[in-house]
């Protein structure tokens, strides 16, 4: 699915924001896959592009900041792009680092043997890293994200350049990923040390030529809040009752817990709204998006928001109040890259629409066609009355035929 342009087109007229994709294109190679690829593609959500990205290398070196932190960032650092992002969203990108697991692989290779290689050990296991392989000279790990792997090795080249020791190190979703952007660094960039890693579909390095302090940053700053609240809780409650809200926030609030690794920070049992914390943006994505498909599942709409801050994720959620096709959308809001996007999940009766154009595209174009013509005509010869009448009976003929 995830390409229907005129559907995307049709959608981006009603709602004023450009449609990537309906459904999604990705391709699912586990269990687990296969069931979100479903999901996205059985209720139809769409990626919105709120506010467009401009991916350049400046913006990607910002987001970079943005996410580590520019304290966790020395200052004699240089920005290196290998391989150029291109400027737009990929959705099925997105969406296979929303549902696979976000830990990621960091390699670690020494100029020289030493003894220091344990030190570095110590340093990523203290930071909830696992190591897989180690010798004299190099480690994999797997890390709980890739902003955590960039903190660490800029961490640990930092103590192997006060040791006159050069350190390379790099990032992959896996290990092999990890060495082989080794090797495009080592061909790039030469004997220096440096952290390897992939932004937006692009390749980038930040290279270090001299010794430097240590960052002021903690690994737990930058957190990624998610902030959920119930669309039209009043009427909801009128109509389903007040155990009915209280059902489906505490599954909610059940679900970020035990399956999403979630701390929820802010629900009273009762209420319309929660915020909870994770251990990464694309973790809080995932959880946004299943609460809000079981919502809807259950009759009611979520807003919801992911952000840095409290704050923000409530400011993001809080964009969907000004998107409406008529009536409030439920949507999950995310920054990416230097823009702002949203995932719209339809409600049930506009998914038996869209199902309807994408399976009777044949007849909705001959549809279309006809009625533009005839009322063309009849605008033309001053009788709007027959293109008016000609739209009723097509709609006569829809509501009947099969």
């Amino acid at each position: 699915m995830g390409n229907n342009a005129l559907l995307r087109w049709i959608f981006k007229l009603i709602l004023k924001h450009k449609i990537i994709s309906i459904g999604t294109k990705y391709n699912p190679a586990s269990n687990t896959e296969n069931q979100y690829v479903n999901m996205f593609n059985f209720t139809k959500t769409m990626l919105m592009e709120i506010t467009p990205a401009n991916i350049t290398t400046e913006s990607i070196f910002y987001n970079l900041l943005q996410d580590i932190g520019e304290e966790n960032i020395p200052k004699n650092h240089q920005f290196y792009e290998l391989k150029p992002a291109e400027n737009e969203i990929e959705e099925y990108a997105l969406v296979s680092n929303i549902i696979t697991d976000d830990d990621r692989y960091l390699y670690v290779e020494l100029s020289i043997s030493s003894s220091i290689i344990n030190e570095f050990s110590k340093i990523i296991v203290g930071t909830k890293g696992e190591i897989i392989e180690h010798s004299t000279t190099e480690i994999v790990a797997r890390m709980l994200s890739k902003n955590d792997g960039i903190k660490i090795a800029t961490k640990i080249i930092r103590l192997g350049l006060s040791n006159d020791i050069t350190v390379k190190t790099s990032v992959g979703m896996t290990a092999a990923a990890a060495v082989e952007r080794l090797i495009n660094l080592n061909k790039e960039i030469g004997p220096l040390s440096g952290i390897g890693f992939t932004k937006l579909g692009g390749e980038y390095a930040l290279i270090f030529k001299s010794k430097f302090k240590e960052g002021i940053g903690k690994f737990e700053d930058h957190q990624n809040y998610l902030f959920i609240d119930m669309i039209n809780s009043t009427h909801f409650t009128n109509k389903y009752g007040k155990n009915k809200l209280v059902e489906i926030m505490n599954n909610i609030r059940d679900f970020i817990v035990n399956d999403c690794d979630g701390t929820i920070e802010g629900y009273r049992e009762g209420g319309d709204d929660l915020i909870a914390k994770f251990p990464s943006k694309s973790t809080a994505i995932k959880a946004g998006l299943d609460s809000a498909w079981f919502t809807l599942n259950n009759n009611g709409k979520i807003r919801a928001g992911v952000g840095q801050t409290r704050r923000e994720a409530g400011e993001k959620a809080q964009i969907s109040d000004e998107i409406t096709g008529g009536s409030p959308l439920s949507l999950v809001n995310f920054e990416l890259a230097n823009g702002t996007y949203g995932y719209y999940i339809p409600s049930e009766f506009t998914r038996t629409i869209l199902n309807f154009m994408l399976n009777k595209k044949g007849k909705m174009i001959g549809i279309f066609l006809f009625v533009f013509i005839i009322s063309y005509m009849a605008t033309i010869l001053g009788y709007w009355e027959i293109g008016l009448v000609s739209v009723l009976l097509i709609v006569i003929y829809g509501l009947f035929s099969k």
